[in-house]
Formats: C-alpha cells, sequence, structure tokens
C-alpha cells in the first residue's frame, strides 16, 4: 500500500509538471513564429468583446496578419503541439458575434481586418465578380464595385461585418428572396483548415470543403480570400413603408411578393408593438402619398406590421418606375393611409442602418448588451408562432425592431452547411433587441433573456420545426437537435478538417480533446 501510495504521488506530481510546462510553453512557442505581422500578448482585451456584450473570454494572444501565409503557419504550428497544446483559434473580424462565437478562451484570436494581400479586384465581363479579402468589410466591396456599375447580389442589413463572417453563416437581407443568401452567391474561396493547409475551393476544386465552409460557422476553415459574384448596379431606390393591422393579411401579401415574376428588389417586414407617435417618426424621411389621410391615422397603441419595400431603377427610368410600383401597390392590402415613400441613391438605402449606428454611438447605446434572437419558422406555422408571441409573449418592441420576411428555399443550397426548416417558404424573424445596462425592467437583460426563452420554449412546445439563425446552443445534445439528420456529415466534415477541433472554439459544438499521453 505504501508503494502504491508512494507511485501515485509520483505520478501526479509528474502530471502536474507535464501540464504546467505545456501551458507554460504556449506563449513562448507562439513568440518564435516566423510571421509578416505580428502576435499581441498584453493588448487582448478587446478580442474579449464582441457586440452581443455579454461573453467575455480572454485570449492568450492575438495575431495580427499581414499574409496568409502567417494564418496557416500560426494553425499549423498548433495542429502540430497536437492534443498536448490547450490552443484553440478564433477568426475575429468586426466583432459583431453575439454570443462570444468569435472568441477563443486562452487561445490565439486572429483579427482578419488586420489581413493584407493581393488588391481587391473586379471582373467586368460575363458573369462579373469580385476577388475580396476575408477580412474585407462589405460597404467596402461596395464601393469599390460601385466605381465600375455593378455591385453583388445578396446583402447583410448592415454593411459593416467582414466576407468571411457572414459567409461562416448564410448572411441574410430582403434580397434573399430572390438571390438567395450570400453563401448562394460565391463562386470560390481560399481557407485555412484547422490543418494549416492553405486550399482553394469552389464547386468543382475540393467541393465537399466548399460547401462546408458556407455556413459552417467557422468550424472547418478561414476564408482568406472569396470570389463573390456582381450584378449591374443601379443609381436609385425607391423606398416604401406601408402598414398592416391584421398579420395574416401582412404575412399574404408578403408571400405573392416573394412569388410573383414581377416584384420588388427588396421585401422585409417588421413588427410594431406600444409604438406612438409611428408616422410622425418617420416623415423626416418618408413623405406620406395623402398627407392629410396620414395626419388623421390613429396607431391607438395597436399592434401593426410595416411592410418595407425597395424597387430599384436607374434616373433615366424614372416613369415606367413609378408606373410600375403603383401596379404592384394595387395589389397590396395594407392600410392606404400610411403608404410613405421616398428615393434615395442605391449606396444609402444599402447603409441605411449605419446611420442609425452613428446615432446610438453618439449617445452611448451602441456599445450595450445585445440578447438578439433569430429564428427561422416555416410558413405553415407562421400564424401560429404569430399569435403566441406577437400577442401574448412579446409586450413591446420600443427595444429594438422585431423583423419577418418570407425567403424561398429553392435559392439555399442544401450541400453547404446552413441549416434551414423543411419548408419550401420559411420566415426569419429577428429579434433585435438591446438591453439597458443596470436596468431591472423591461428593458433590462434578465428580462428580455427570460422573453426570449419563452418564445423558443413556445416553439419547440408547439413543435413548429423552428431553426435557429446565427445559432447558440450549450450543449453536445442541442447543437445534435440543431442539425437533425445532417449532424453525422456535420461532425465528418470536422473530423475532416479540423479534427483537433481547433477552429472557433466560441461556438461550443465541439471541444479540443486534450492528451497529457
Amino acid at each position: 500500500m505504501l508503494f502504491i501510495r508512494s507511485f501515485m504521488i509520483l505520478f501526479l506530481c509528474c502530471m502536474t509538471i507535464r501540464i504546467n510546462l505545456c501551458f507554460s510553453s504556449n506563449p513562448s512557442s507562439l513568440r518564435t513564429l516566423s510571421v509578416d505581422g505580428h502576435f499581441s500578448f498584453d493588448e487582448v482585451h478587446h478580442a474579449a468583446k464582441d457586440f452581443g456584450n455579454r461573453f467575455q473570454l480572454l485570449p492568450l494572444a492575438v495575431l495580427y496578419p499581414k499574409s496568409v501565409s502567417d494564418i496557416a503557419t500560426t494553425i499549423r504550428h498548433i495542429w502540430q503541439m497536437g492534443p498536448n497544446s490547450e490552443l484553440t483559434v478564433a477568426a475575429r473580424g468586426h466583432s459583431h458575434s453575439l454570443q462570444g462565437q468569435a472568441q477563443a478562451h486562452q487561445g490565439v484570436v486572429i483579427n482578419m481586418e488586420s489581413l493584407q494581400g493581393p488588391k481587391m479586384h473586379v471582373y467586368t465581363g460575363n458573369n462579373p465578380y469580385v476577388d475580396a479579402s476575408g477580412g474585407e468589410l462589405w460597404i467596402d466591396i461596395l464601393r469599390e464595385c460601385l466605381e465600375y456599375g455593378l455591385a453583388p447580389k445578396s446583402w447583410t442589413d448592415y454593411l459593416h461585418l467582414t466576407v468571411g463572417g457572414t459567409l461562416s453563416n448564410a448572411g441574410v437581407s430582403g434580397q434573399a428572396f430572390r438571390h438567395g443568401p450570400q453563401i448562394s452567391n460565391v463562386h470560390q474561396m481560399e481557407v485555412v483548415t484547422g490543418k494549416g493547409e492553405v486550399l482553394n475551393c469552389s464547386e468543382k476544386q475540393n467541393s465537399d470543403l466548399f460547401h462546408s465552409v458556407l455556413g459552417g460557422l467557422g468550424q472547418f476553415g478561414i476564408i482568406t480570400r472569396a470570389r463573390i459574384s456582381l450584378e449591374p448596379a443601379p443609381d436609385m431606390v425607391k423606398w416604401i413603408r406601408v402598414l398592416y393591422s391584421d398579420f395574416t393579411t401582412f404575412a399574404t401579401d408578403q408571400e405573392r411578393l416573394i412569388g410573383a415574376e414581377s416584384t420588388f428588389d427588396y421585401i422585409e417586414g417588421f413588427v410594431i408593438i406600444n409604438r406612438t407617435s409611428l408616422l410622425n417618426n418617420w416623415r423626416s424621411s418618408f413623405d406620406p402619398q395623402d398627407p392629410v389621410q396620414a395626419s388623421q391615422f390613429q396607431s391607438d397603441g395597436r399592434t401593426l406590421y410595416c411592410l418595407e419595400l425597395a424597387k430599384y431603377f436607374n434616373r433615366d427610368r424614372a416613369d415606367a418606375l413609378n408606373e410600375e410600383v403603383g401596379n404592384l401597390l394595387s395589389q397590396l392590402r395594407y392600410i392606404t393611409s400610411t403608404l410613405f415613400q421616398t428615393e434615395v441613391p442605391y449606396i444609402e438605402f444599402l447603409d441605411r442602418v449605419h446611420v442609425s449606428e452613428v446615432k446610438l454611438r453618439s449617445k452611448g447605446l451602441w456599445e450595450v448588451p445585445h440578447p438578439w434572437l433569430n429564428l427561422l419558422i416555416p410558413k405553415s406555422k407562421i400564424n401560429e408562432f404569430a399569435d403566441e408571441v406577437f400577442g401574448n409573449i412579446l409586450t413591446d418592441t420600443s427595444n429594438g425592431p422585431v423583423l419577418i420576411y418570407p425567403v424561398n428555399k429553392s435559392k439555399w443550397d442544401n450541400r453547404t452547411s446552413a441549416v434551414i426548416p423543411e419548408a419550401n417558404i420559411f420566415y426569419l424573424v429577428a429579434f433585435l433587441t438591446s438591453a439597458v445596462p443596470s436596468s431591472t425592467g423591461t428593458d433590462g437583460l434578465e428580462h428580455i433573456l427570460t422573453q426570449n426563452k419563452r418564445i423558443l420554449e413556445f416553439c419547440e412546445i408547439a413543435r413548429l420545426g423552428m431553426k435557429q439563425y446565427l445559432p447558440h446552443y450549450t450543449t453536445h445534445e442541442e447543437w445534435k437537435a440543431h442539425f437533425g439528420p445532417r449532424w453525422e456529415v456535420f461532425s465528418q466534415r470536422k473530423s475532416t478538417y479540423d479534427p483537433l477541433a481547433i477552429l472557433a472554439p466560441g461556438q461550443r459544438i465541439f471541444q479540443k480533446a486534450i492528451s497529457f499521453s
């Protein structure tokens, strides 16, 4: 017994020494790497924050890469350290993630906006495209492409996000019903896998990796370059808003529009609960069709549904456009006194959310907790969802917009890693709330999180067939349920491209296996 006790003490001491040596050698081993950019080991606190402002996971180091080789060298080094190292890697774009997805506790965060490489290239021939870095912001891609009279086809509502960030999720906005999400508009990519390999991939080359990475939540590789499909860009946008008091009418009109051959170029809806003086707030930007009628409209605290529409045009087609828009609007059943419209340059329309960001930043209301909840709901269940959520659970929308609009499943590629409902048409419902710090009221973080939980519990109990967009789960079983029958493929792809689970630890899907043998 004495011998066994002595052996166990000696064994545990050796284990402690090996663990300490392993952990303490991580920073020093990174310091010896030859990279064109540089590592920061001291100024790392900013990489433990994101837009969600709820999770703070401090990394060991931040890499500021100047080249793709820097990223590959770093990941390859960690891969070669094997399971004896705890190090993981997260790619951080414009830090707009919500639940710490771009963070790496005691790992390496790669600042993708530092990535330098070949200059953005716009090809203007048949089937035009732009080649851009994975760390490039969509707003900068838009500006560059507009110089050639071109623009990407599909967008997110907010353009100050990186290419790699949105392509790792899906990239959805009001154009998705026509062009699909951003991941449906990519020709090829350059990717650094979890083994540190730099691979080009497309439909024809490394096609499994190509489809894995698109919507893959960063699990299979870091997107360092992408070739994005373009189309001719318009000069102007006719921007329209109308109101409905009945949800079924509102939803039916949206579904009619996204199925029509001749329709608007952008279609989104949002919900308004317990908001007063609504029309007066819009008049700074939008003109009412009939000012007298509009002034007499009273919301009376009703739940209203706003349909937001846009038609793109060039200035020389303004007269024909007005006739076309008039014909489209005549088919809709909105409250006639609430037709508001304006005309703005194309870039101003696409970058509209940034205007709100500037205002919120000036008031100190941007860097607050954002407990957002994004859901995909099958068309067949949307009325049931609306009755419960907008009728009982949600009592106010003053803490942030609630978006709701349908998209066509046919515009999504089921070979990608993105998870969507089993329905030909499904709705994106986005609760984009902001929490007031230190508040214990209805605008406080705990109240909003409780509200989100009630919504999720209802979806589960009612068996709506809901899927989360920008998903966040805390257990392995929840992730398996999220992917459903696609889990085996997703898991196999992880084993192929990132077998040590080095990449994107903040998603909490896979955990790096640590071995001390």
